[in-house]
């Protein structure tokens, strides 16, 4: 192992071959670990306007960096942190990201990634038959698992259209949008879920269906709702955006939630909600895998294997998700899950026995939604510390949404500050 050293140079070994300890393990690896555990607060150190002439070294770089990085960075398991769908993730994920950050594996090409492919295909084959799905592939997040979702549906099958709830993500309509498919959105019911009337109402032409793809959401965004995933649908192609709630099939107490999400053509999850993995880490599944990879499948003359899906280049980010597998299990990785949904409910119970608050709705996959009754909701929301609560607006009106990723999270604080600030 070399010694430390202060600056980027390159030496010359006796035998002519340059050496270059910025690509080699190096001892100062340990204080990355120091400076991670450390606590930030002061003068933050100015970083250079312009890119340096002369660089300063990896140890001083990092020093430099890890107050803004660390310090101003935003903590996702601090103890009333419950405002977004972002978990704070374990550690054995850093490790790998650390892993993989070194061997910087490329998954378009089998030579470049021998065991990273592997691992891909060892975790599909762990989970997919918790959704009766077959087969798929990652890819670096929901959006483009959904859009890769549409793009199977309308080149595999010939879907001609979208239709989803009003409640359904954003890149659903940006999918259709990219992918030039007329894109219809269905009302919603007082519950948050698409409004299965609407489709057999004089509102809605019923042929239209039979040559679209539907997309059903598993955990909207706002409220977190489940539309009807059990509809026997006459659609050509149904994908399930679970990108929120798909981990809970895992779960034996709350997979039923998600009961008929087997009969989908495809379906959407984001390993980076509730398998609390780092970003960019989403998989996009396939009841017919080989018929949709053939249509997602590109080759190149450099290519030992054909592309499929969007992305060319990737990395190996089933790897972390092995590791916290491996360690947990799913027993380990379902605990994590449930007690998330508990911090909920607790919530839930709280507010809604609160003559201060009124609350949405009892929430069904960890998602809480409520508002004050004696003053405006942004009013209290800026009181709030910063991370603890999040924002949405139903039936134009702000309310205030605590999202359960955060499994370490402490209910009680949170009540104790909403009790301290009142207006």
């Amino acid at each position: 192992m070399p010694a430390p050293f202060s600056s980027p140079s390159l030496s010359q070994s006796p035998d002519s071959a340059f050496l270059d300890p910025a690509f080699l393990p190096h001892p100062d690896l340990e204080e990355a670990i120091v400076l991670l555990n450390q606590t930030w607060a002061g003068e933050l150190p100015n970083l250079p306007d312009r890119c340096p002439e002369e660089g300063m070294g990896e140890l001083a770089a990092l020093r430099q960096l890890a107050p803004h990085v660390l310090g101003r960075g935003a903590r996702l398991d601090g103890e009333t942190v419950l405002a977004h769908m972002d978990p704070p993730t374990p550690w054995i994920t850093w490790v790998m990201a650390f892993w993989n950050a070194r061997l910087n594996q490329n998954l378009l090409h089998p030579s470049t990634a021998p065991f990273a492919r592997e691992a891909e295909q060892r975790v599909l084959d762990w989970l997919t038959p918790f959704f009766g799905m077959k087969g798929g592939h990652f890819c670096s997040g929901a959006t483009l698992a959904n859009l890769t979702a549409l793009w199977a549906a309308r080149d595999a099958h010939g879907v001609k259209r979208v239709i989803a709830s009003e409640a359904a993500h954003f890149s659903i309509p940006k999918a259709a949008h990219i992918l030039g498919l007329p894109y219809l959105a269905i009302p919603t019911t007082a519950q948050g879920q698409l409004d299965l009337s609407y489709l057999t109402s004089d509102r809605f032409d019923p042929d239209q269906l039979a040559e679209a793809c539907l997309v059903l959401t598993a955990g909207t965004t706002a409220t977190g709702a489940i539309d009807p995933l059990s509809y026997p649908s006459k659609a050509k192609w149904i994908h399930v955006d679970a990108a929120w709630a798909g981990p809970l099939r895992l779960s034996s107490t709350y997979a039923s939630l998600l009961d008929g999400i087997e009969h989908a053509d495809s379906i959407t999850l984001s390993a980076h909600k509730w398998f609390f993995q780092p970003k960019e880490s989403a998989l996009i599944l396939f009841r017919e895998p080989a018929i949709a990879h053939q249509a997602l499948s590109f080759g190149g003359s450099y290519l030992a294997a054909d592309n499929i899906g969007l992305q060319g280049s990737r990395g190996a980010a089933a790897i972390p998700l092995l590791a916290t597998l491996l360690a947990w299990g799913r027993k380990g990785m379902v605990d994590r899950i449930e007690r998330a949904m508990g911090l909920a409910q607790d919530l839930a119970t709280a507010l809604d026995q609160s003559d201060r608050f009124e609350l949405w709705g009892q929430p069904v996959t960890g998602i809480t939604v409520f508002r004050p009754l004696q003053e405006k909701t942004e009013d209290l929301y800026d009181r709030l510390p910063s991370g603890m609560l999040s924002t949405c607006v139903l039936n134009q009106q702000n309310w205030l949404r605590s999202v359960a990723a955060n499994p370490l999270a402490d209910v009680s604080q949170i009540l104790d500050i909403l009790d301290q600030t009142r207006g």
